[in-house]
C-alpha cells in the first residue's frame, strides 16, 4: 500500500551529512530481563532486546545524530554559513549541532538556558570543544527570543544563519526515525513493543510514521522526561501526519502510540529513586550506560511494565537507547 511511500521516505533520508552512517546493533539484554522479572511470573517476562543509538560513532551520538544529519545537509543545500539552535546547558541536541557545524565547515551559536562554570563538563564541555559560540540565557522562555536576536544580529554581519528548532524534531528531521524503523525491520521482526525517552516528540513521530508505513502493529511508548503526555502526543500525532505529507501520503496516521509521563519525577534533568536504580542496574547486569535526563528515566518506566507483568513471555520488547552518554560526567 505505501510502497511508493517507503522508496520517497528512503530517498529522503539518503540526502543526509556522511557522518555515522552504518546501522546501529540490536543486542539482547537478557541479565537485565532476569533482574527485573526477579519474583514474578516467568511467563510474564518478554525478550528484552536494545536498539544503540546510544553507539552512533559521532560526537558521542544519540538519537540526534541521526536528525541533525539531515537537518544539517538541508542548512547547506540552503547555502547557510552558521547554525543556531537553543537548549539546557546540558544539551546533547546542542551538542551535536555544535559537532555537525564543525564537522561541515560551519558556525555554530547555541542559546542556553543555565549558568556558567569555570570548569565545564558533559555536553557543555564538548559544545565548546566543537567551537561553538554560546549565549546564556536565564530560563527557558527567553531562549527562542534570544536566537532571533542571534539570527537578526548575523544576517546583519552579511552571514547566512539557519535556525533549527528545539531537538531537530521537525518532520524533516523526524523523517530520520522513519527510516530508522526501516532500518531496525531489516535486522528483526518486529517488536511487539518499542520504548523510549521522549521530549520534543520528534524521535516517536518518527517511529510511528516508519511503523504505520511498513504495516506493522508494534506500540510504542514514550517516557517523558519533561512535559505532559498530553502535549507530547499532540506533537507526536502532527509530526507524523506531515512526515505523511513529505512522502506522499495524506492523512497518516499511527494508532499505536502513548506517552508516559508518570516518570518525570521532581522535573526535567532531576533523577528520581526509580531512574537511579536503572541507571545501576544496567550498568551492573549488562554494562549498558545510561543518562540521568531521558534513557533512565524510559529505563525505569521499561523495568516497572515488566515488574507490573504487562507483556508475555512471547512477546519482544526493545528499548530504542537514544543516548545522551555525556550527562553521566555533568
Amino acid at each position: 500500500m505505501h510502497a511508493a511511500a517507503r522508496e520517497r521516505l528512503a530517498d529522503l533520508a539518503s540526502r543526509a551529512v556522511p557522518v555515522a552512517t552504518q546501522p546501529t546493533s540490536v543486542e539482547e539484554l537478557p541479565r537485565l530481563a532476569a533482574a527485573a522479572a526477579a519474583g514474578i511470573d516467568p511467563h510474564r517476562v518478554p525478550r528484552l532486546l536494545v536498539k544503540r543509538d546510544d553507539a552512533l560513532p559521532f560526537a558521542m551520538g544519540g538519537n540526534k545524530v541521526r536528525k541533525m544529519r539531515l537537518l544539517v545537509q538541508r542548512a547547506i543545500d540552503d547555502g547557510a554559513d552558521t547554525l543556531i539552535t537553543m537548549g539546557g546547558v546540558q544539551s546533547n541536541h546542542a551538542r551535536v549541532t555544535a559537532a555537525m557545524a564543525a564537522a561541515t565547515g560551519l558556525r555554530s551559536v547555541l542559546v542556553l538556558n543555565g549558568a556558567a562554570t569555570d570548569r565545564p563538563t558533559g555536553n557543555a564541555l564538548l559544545q565548546r570543544l566543537f567551537g561553538a559560540e554560546i549565549v546564556l540565557v536565564g530560563s527557558r522562555e527567553e531562549r527562542e527570543p534570544a536566537m532571533r536576536e542571534v539570527a537578526a544580529r548575523l544576517q546583519h554581519e552579511g552571514r547566512r544563519p539557519y535556525v533549527v528548532p528545539l531537538g531537530g524534531s521537525t518532520p524533516e528531521g523526524a523523517v530520520a526515525y522513519a527510516h530508522a524503523f526501516t532500518e531496525l525491520l531489516a535486522q528483526i521482526d518486529p517488536p511487539d513493543c518499542i520504548v523510549h525517552a521522549s521530549s520534543s516528540g520528534g524521535t516517536q513521530a518518527g517511529l510511528a510514521a516508519g511503523a504505520a508505513l511498513a504495516g506493522v502493529a508494534t506500540s510504542i511508548t514514550g517516557v517523558s522526561a519533561d512535559d505532559p503526555s498530553s502535549a507530547i502526543q499532540e506533537i507526536v500525532e502532527r509530526i507524523v501526519g506531515e512526515i505523511g505529507t513529505l512522502v506522499g501520503v495524506t492523512g497518516l496516521a499511527y494508532e499505536r502510540t502513548d506517552v508516559d509521563d508518570t516518570f518525570v519525577g521532581p522535573g526535567y534533568g532531576v533523577p528520581t529513586d526509580a531512574s537511579t536504580a536503572a541507571i545501576e542496574l544496567a550498568a551492573r547486569t549488562e554494562g549498558l550506560l545510561l543518562d540521568p535526563v531521558y534513557t533512565a528515566k524510559a529505563m525505569a518506566a521499561l523495568l516497572a511494565y515488566v515488574r507490573q507483568g504487562r507483556f508475555t513471555s512471547d512477546e519482544t520488547v526493545l528499548f530504542w537507547h537514544t543516548g545522551g552518554t555525556p550527562a553521566l560526567f555533568a
